[in-house]
């Protein structure tokens, strides 16, 4: 069963593939595995009652994971298919800033010849919180242009881009000599505002801040104060603890914060449908998914 607003095209795809002994069904209560979209599938669950595996087509699942919801099927998510286009995203940030592209355009609107000197990213340091499969991809880009790479993870260190690995107490160690942070936590109670005041102020002024995990990373209260007193460079968010922002939300006015609104990665069902397939004969086969989630963590 597909539950997805592109469930027409999903259908094409999954056709296409023509994986064996699949049968695409709109009866929840005779299909065993579900294609879709995790607020979808949460609405639907009291009606699927012969479901085994769900693979979400986002790498968020937080609609399923909620502790009063059913967990008794395999639930994957869509870890593996955003790294690529995570990096094109925060690297694209990341040159807008250190080649002042902005005071550029600044400068050809106000017919002004002025030439600020551009920075360069060798030899600069990264912080990666999170080092998953989109923090190993941010891991590698961050190579290619000669940056050192900090990663601070729960525990485990699979990534071997990464220079130094820290966790648990070392988080201000981990900040130290920064000048680009960026987040991909997922949300969970253990990265609820894990960026906050205390971290921001161990962060060097010239450092800049990108979040392309999840809102509830942030304390937001403590990035606007840092940026309005100038104990940050820059921020840019895609993600925020409420989706849409509020109209009064001190962002829209905060100086040097540049804001997208949650689409740095955008689901592409070729990419999601090949995933499926790949899970789907594992399935068939009795072996084990590629990107299941544990329901305590939440990732």
């Amino acid at each position: 069963m597909i539950l997805s607003r592109n469930a027409d095209e999903y259908k094409q795809l999954i056709e296409s593939a023509q994986l064996p002994e699949l049968e695409l069904t709109t009866d929840p209560k005779t299909c065993d595995i579900v294609l879709g979209e995790p607020k979808l599938i949460m609405d639907a669950l009291p009606l699927l009652s012969s479901l085994k595996w769900v693979q979400s087509i986002y790498a968020g699942v937080e609609p399923l994971v909620d502790p009063a919801q059913r967990r008794d099927y395999i639930l994957t998510n869509a870890r593996g298919v955003f790294g690529e286009a995570m990096s094109e995203y925060v690297f694209g940030y990341i040159l807008f800033h250190e080649k002042k592209i902005l005071e550029r355009i600044r400068a050809q609107q106000a017919k002004q010849w002025r030439r600020p000197e551009s920075g360069v990213l060798r030899g600069k340091t990264i912080g990666l919180l999170g080092v998953g499969s989109i923090g190993a991809h941010l891991a590698g880009t961050a190579k290619h242009f000669g940056m050192t790479v900090k990663g601070f993870t729960r525990a485990s260190e699979t990534s071997p881009q990464v220079d130094k690995y820290y966790h648990g107490k070392e988080l201000f160690e981990f900040a130290d000599g920064l000048d680009y942070l960026v987040s991909v936590l997922p949300r969970t109670k253990d990265t609820n505002q894990i960026v906050d005041a205390n971290l921001l102020n161990a962060l060097p002024p010239q450092a800049v801040f990108v979040n392309v995990g999840r809102g509830n990373a942030v304390d937001e209260l403590a990035l606007v104060k840092a940026l309005e007193e100038r104990k940050l460079a820059a921020a840019v968010l895609d993600v925020f603890e409420k989706e849409p922002l509020p109209e009064d939300h001190p962002f829209w006015t905060t100086p040097n914060l540049y804001m997208t609104f949650h689409t740095s990665a955008i689901t592409y069902p070729p990419d999601m449908s090949k995933l499926f397939a790949e899970n789907y004969r594992l399935y068939m086969e009795g072996k084990p998914l590629k990107h299941q989630v544990d329901f305590e963590r939440g990732y």
